[in-house]
């Protein structure tokens, strides 16, 4: 699906040194979590996290080429069965689980990508749709794998090292760190993607698909490798969740997990990472939150997403950054005035 998009970049010299400023601010606040916050937090936070990774996936291929995929929930599905089927069957580590997980997605991907990339706008849109279908009524009838609706149990926790000598982690504090270093990892991974060339020829590709092939851009071979990248951090986020979970089931397969990936994108800023990255902890960590009062849950949640869309229709990261410029432009006034009376 094309789009064209507005990322105006913000203005002032006192930006840059702000941003850092709020980068180490979050992560040591993130990092000092644990002490201050009760276990069930630590889950909400450990969520948010987790749907990142499949959340970055789907800003890299809607925000920067365009197309608007709704398979996202259907990767991250593939990959969680993926890690659990190592782990319960092998006995395979944490990283081993993550990195098969992000990588059987990306050329599960492949094959499916190859015919639906051909396609244009509502029709790609519905092909994607089409995909979380397919693998929902595989998981439910390919019974000797997936045991079908009982799903998989007994999913083991991370585990670093191999046999007895495997050190698991078991605790919610461990595992949010866990979980920490895999989204940090994540996060600067997807960030020196799109500064490198290729991420230029996929915003490219974004703003005229035409143009840009007059250029020389092989443009259906990058979406293509933007497609299994996308459906990669999916599986990979999928790996992370089922052995924080510990079970797995075709439920995974619903639309509620796309669903919820796409509000993070749309709702944090398309195109932006900062926007993904406060739309995971905003929109998931908040749901998480409501279930203390189920009664008003959905309805809390609906009221927010509308009071959004009316308010801040370019995303939550555009409000923030409106808020920063504002700072900057404060600050170097103040800056200015007293050099001047000096």
């Amino acid at each position: 699906m094309a789009i064209t998009l507005d990322t105006p970049q913000p203005q002032g010299r006192h930006l840059p040194a702000m941003r850092r400023g709020g980068v180490v601010l979050i992560l040591a606040a993130l990092l000092l979590a644990p002490l201050y916050l009760q276990n069930y937090y630590l889950h909400a936070l450990i969520v948010a996290m987790i749907f990142l990774l499949p959340s970055h996936g789907l800003n890299l291929i809607l925000g920067y080429t365009g197309m608007l995929s709704l398979a996202q929930g259907a990767f991250f599905g593939i990959g969680a069965y993926v890690a659990g089927l190592l782990a319960v069957h092998f006995g395979t580590p944490f990283w081993f689980n993550i990195i098969a997980a992000g990588a059987l997605t990306g050329l599960i991907a492949l094959p499916l990508g190859i015919p639906a990339l051909r396609l244009r706008t509502v029709s790609f849109v519905m092909c994607t749709l089409g995909l979380v279908v397919i693998a929902q009524t595989v998981a439910k009838n390919w019974i000797s794998v997936t045991h079908g609706d009982m799903g998989l149990s007994g999913i083991p926790r991370p585990a670093f090292g191999w046999g007895e000598a495997a050190t698991r982690i078991t605790s919610i504090p461990g595992y949010y760190y866990l979980v920490l270093a895999v989204a940090v990892i994540a996060t600067l991974a997807f960030y020196a993607l799109i500064k490198s060339p290729a991420g230029r020829c996929m915003v490219a590709i974004r703003d005229n698909e035409t143009l840009a092939e007059s250029f020389g851009v092989p443009t259906w071979r990058y979406k293509l490798i933007v497609f299994m990248l996308s459906a990669a951090f999916a599986g990979m986020g999928g790996s992370l969740y089922a052995q924080y979970m510990t079970v797995v089931s075709p439920l995974m397969f619903q639309m509620y997990y796309s669903n919820t990936i796409l509000i993070i994108v749309l709702g944090g800023g398309v195109g932006r990472v900062p926007g993904v990255i406060l739309g995971s902890f905003v929109f998931v960590a908040l749901s998480e939150a409501l279930r203390i009062t189920p009664e008003l849950r959905m309805i809390i949640y609906g009221a927010i997403l509308l009071g959004l869309v009316f308010c801040f229709p370019q995303g939550l990261a555009r409000l923030v950054e409106q808020g920063m410029e504002k700072l900057a432009g404060i600050k170097g006034a103040t800056k200015e005035s007293l050099t001047h009376e000096r």
